[in-house]
């Protein structure tokens, strides 16, 4: 697979939040494909799929990845590679189009992609779950940065050292897509910030284990529940992310709308549609 042209295209076919960060996008979802469909106009890249193996449920092969150049486009070029692609993932029971946590970049169809959404339905795919993303505005408002730490916590930022002590807690609480994830974010370009209390850690948030705008996964332990940690964390993230230059981060695939609302003025902005198709 060329990369360079793989990013290419991606950066004509995606929505331009996505379309900026288009490099990291393909390397997420590009580590370890079980397919990959191409199509050609001479020599340049005009279409392509992508296609890996459940993470979590190794029935399931995930379609990651579906561009077609908008000048190709309304030519039946994503329906052919879709057709051809669910040739190549024999042996699983399904095909779905959902997040492959932890190499994502979505957690599933962003409704405006509506031609993509038309071709899936078209094949026998269906929606079964709808998701959203919440995108939180940089820098951090100040008012949101008042609440005071707990007296007995320690918050830091997470060093490559910490990762003894913190991924056994997190695999054992959340399971090994946050470990992968949070250990992309400390080794890679993005950044973990830690509650400590004695010398255990009790709650995490990191950013950037996806691609730069992401903010994620957080969590923490029942023990601490009810502290506001997340709330401090979160914001320290936000304000690492803001340093970049970024004007807004993403959090993914989000369940608490109002904890997120509330702490830093974020609002629901992408809604996906996710999909299932089972395989003959």
């Amino acid at each position: 697979m060329d990369r360079a042209a793989l990013v290419s295209l991606a950066q004509k076919c995606l929505l331009p939040d996505d379309a900026a960060e288009a490099s990291a996008i393909v390397d997420a979802l590009t580590r370890d494909p079980i397919a990959v469909i191409t199509r050609f106009d001479g020599d340049t890249l005009i279409g392509a799929a992508v296609a890996s193996s459940g993470h979590k449920d190794a029935t399931a092969a995930h379609l990651d990845l579906l561009l077609v150049d908008p000048a190709h486009q309304r030519q039946g070029i994503a329906t052919s590679m879709l057709e051809e692609l669910e040739t190549k993932v024999t042996g699983y029971a399904k095909i779905v189009v959902r997040g492959n946590a932890p190499d994502y970049a979505w957690p599933g169809v962003d409704v405006r992609y509506t031609p993509a959404i038309c071709t899936l339905q078209k094949l026998g795919y269906v929606h079964d779950t709808t998701a959203w993303n919440m995108s939180a505005p940089l820098p951090v408002p100040v008012a949101a940065k008042d609440r005071p730490l707990p007296p007995d916590i320690v918050v830091r930022r997470a060093a490559k050292e910490d990762l003894s002590a913190l991924l056994p807690v997190v695999l054992g609480e959340w399971g090994q897509a946050w470990v992968t994830e949070i250990e992309r974010s400390v080794l890679g370009a993005g950044g973990v910030h830690l509650a400590i209390r004695g010398n255990e850690p009790v709650a995490f948030a990191a950013w950037g284990g996806c691609h730069p705008s992401y903010f994620g996964p957080m969590g923490t332990l029942p023990s601490a529940g009810g502290l506001g940690l997340g709330s401090i964390l979160l914001r320290r993230c936000l304000d690492d992310q803001a340093a970049l230059g970024l004007s807004k981060a993403q959090i993914g695939w989000v369940g608490p709308v109002p904890f997120y609302s509330s702490a830093c003025g974020a609002f629901i902005e992408r809604v996906f549609f996710l999909f299932a198709k089972p395989l003959k």
